[in-house]
């Protein structure tokens, strides 16, 4: 293989991870596994992953529950659904589950994000809300600093 051949593999191959990216963003509430997203674009699942992971910084699945929650606090903001239905609304099947990953992701419980955020006084536009409240990967939070007593 020459190196225009590779370079144009490498680019049929991100195509194909922008069509699972975009997948997942707009079928993110549907029950979705990495081995269907594989099928989808006839690759298998560890090759996938991988290569997802190379090219966005993150697995699949990590980015699936990303864009859960991020819908998920849209939903909490809003203050007329209760956080069970909010985790199944955003396609999570289980309530421990989906808290888990809220409070890894947002830093507080799904029930405190909401009483905090419901019905706030001041609305401020969905775009503007959507980059301030986007949560935070673990891999990118800031490293805390020991205290020194």
């Amino acid at each position: 293989m020459t190196s225009r051949d590779a370079a144009e593999q490498h680019l049929r191959d991100l195509a194909r991870l922008r069509r699972v990216r975009d997948r997942i963003d707009h079928e993110y509430a549907k029950p979705l596994d990495v081995e269907a997203l594989a099928r989808g674009a006839n690759m298998s699942a560890g090759h996938l992953s991988r290569q997802f992971r190379q090219a966005y910084g993150e697995s699949p699945y990590a980015y699936l529950m990303t864009r859960r929650i991020e819908r998920a606090m849209a939903l909490l903001r809003r203050g007329d659904l209760s956080v069970t239905e909010v985790c199944f609304a955003v396609g999570c099947s289980s309530l421990g589950t989906f808290s888990t990953r809220f409070t890894e992701l947002v830093g507080v419980p799904p029930s405190t994000y909401r009483a905090r955020t419901a019905h706030a006084p001041a609305e401020m536009p969905a775009c503007i809300a959507k980059q301030v409240t986007r949560p935070i990967r673990n891999r990118e939070a800031r490293a805390r600093r020991p205290q020194l007593a």
